[in-house]
């Protein structure tokens, strides 16, 4: 529902602290009339901007993980732990108690108790407020990213993915893999591997950590820990008496020579990390807005690191880095160049920009769905 089929459901209390909270003049015993006031006053041009521009970074966090969550509805539970999770500090002493958070945005109007007896003690967002302070949200991180002239030298990765998912395929329908006790390929099979993907990347070392990005993620490369994840979850591939092999659905994809759609790999991605980066899908869906042309890398994260929790030894910035772009240029959705400076640039693709696109749909879709 939108904003004003919310308001008429609201009780009055209600309607009366939002209409206090932005200094409505007006009569206070008429529902009406409060409704009309709140409306005015939210409906002015400035209004979004300027509530955007005020809110504090824990609440802008808050804010964002409202805009791109799926859910129709939510519990006061639920609502908690997103305001936990939007305050990063471990000093327990600074953070806000999360009640205190969704008070103050029931009271400036964006959540609500559902309307009928079965989500009557849940909340809701206006979905018109979540598309406007989107739309606002966006223009305030445009205007923090410094644009950047033509690069030297680019790099793109297009399909590339796809062909090595299934280079990887063929690569174990052609050879026998060993395990080891932890089911790991040996380094002699990861390099033979590796030296037939299109991408290469060094082996993993000993020592240092590695958790928390997909299930074999701490014994292989970033990008194919990944590619290996995907397989074994589609059962593309399978483990056995200390072997790597095809599954059936491997075979047939390696005897059809088919390739997997990009945008299967990317929703995958997005779940696979959402654990260490709740708020990844928003993170993609900013880099792209923000990156319509050629603009700085070290200006695209300082925009985005606000938003980016830090995940143990993690930092925002390597989380930026290593965790969204460089798997977001694997993907094929952006383009990295450089300057004689070696200073880098960042571009969405023709490919990016769809696969937002898409994306969004299905968040919508969930939306439209719930409703």
């Amino acid at each position: 529902m939108n904003l004003a089929e919310m308001l008429t459901f609201a009780d009055i209390g209600q309607l009366s602290k939002i209409a206090n909270h932005y200094q409505c003049s007006c009569n206070g015993n008429s529902k009406n009339e409060l409704i009309q006031s709140i409306l005015h006053q939210v409906g002015r041009k400035e209004f979004a901007r300027d509530y955007v521009n005020q809110l504090s970074v824990e609440d802008f966090r808050f804010l964002n993980s409202l805009l791109f969550d799926s859910r129709q509805h939510y519990s006061l539970e639920e609502l908690v732990a997103c305001a936990q999770n939007s305050r990063f500090t471990d000093d327990a002493k600074e953070k806000e108690n999360p009640r205190d958070v969704i008070a103050r945005f029931r009271q400036s109007g964006w959540l609500f108790n559902g309307s009928s007896q079965n989500t009557k003690f849940l909340f809701e967002v206006p979905e018109d407020l979540k598309n406007r302070f989107r739309e606002v949200v966006g223009q305030r991180l445009e205007s923090e990213v410094n644009p950047a002239g033509e690069p030297v030298a680019v790099r793109e990765e297009h399909t590339l993915a796809a062909e090595d998912l299934y280079l990887f395929l063929f690569y174990v329908s052609k050879n026998e893999i060993p395990l080891n006790q932890e089911g790991i390929m040996y380094r002699r099979n990861q390099t033979q591997l590796m030296d037939t993907l299109h991408v290469s990347e060094p082996l993993v070392g000993k020592g240092g950590w590695r958790f928390g990005y997909g299930r074999t993620f701490k014994s292989y490369p970033d990008r194919l820990s990944f590619l290996y994840d995907y397989a074994y979850s589609r059962r593309f591939i399978e483990e056995r008496n200390y072997q790597l092999r095809l599954a059936s659905l491997g075979e047939l994809s390696v005897l059809e020579e088919k390739r997997e759609p990009l945008i299967h790999l990317i929703r995958f991605w997005l779940k696979t990390y959402k654990a260490a980066i709740p708020n990844l899908l928003s993170l993609v869906y900013w880099i792209c807005r923000c990156s319509k042309e050629w603009v700085t890398v070290s200006s695209l994260r300082t925009s985005m690191d606000r938003l980016i929790k830090p995940y143990y030894y993690d930092t925002p910035a390597s989380i930026f880095e290593e965790r969204i772009l460089k798997m977001m240029l694997h993907f094929g959705m952006i383009s990295i160049g450089e300057n004689e400076e070696r200073e880098r640039y960042a571009r969405v693709t023709a490919f990016g920009k769809l696969a937002v696109h898409e994306l969004q749909k299905g968040l919508e879709g969930k939306n439209a769905r719930q409703v």
